[in-house]
């Protein structure tokens, strides 16, 4: 897998733990839009799309699989949004 893109858009709220909103492009041909950049209590981090199930409860729409690709994708949007 490729990060070939990351877009960050920061969001001017400082209230709020959600710091700015990421899309990755991934092998110049797949894209996920939607990636939360959150601040929480042990730094920041990111997660991923998802909608709200009849029960209340949160699902990822779109996920990596294995923790070394999760850390990949972390990395680059932190990266991106430090820069941003």
């Amino acid at each position: 897998m490729k990060i070939s893109e990351v877009r960050v858009r920061k969001v001017e709220n400082d209230d709020s733990k959600l710091k700015g909103v990421a899309s990755v492009t991934i092998d110049e041909c797949f894209v996920v839009h939607d990636i939360k950049i959150i601040q929480g209590e042990a730094g920041m981090f990111i997660a991923m799309p998802s909608k709200k199930t009849k029960d209340g409860e949160f699902k990822d729409i779109a996920h990596p699989i294995n923790p070394a690709t999760r850390q990949e994708l972390c990395d680059a949007i932190l990266a991106a949004f430090a820069q941003a």
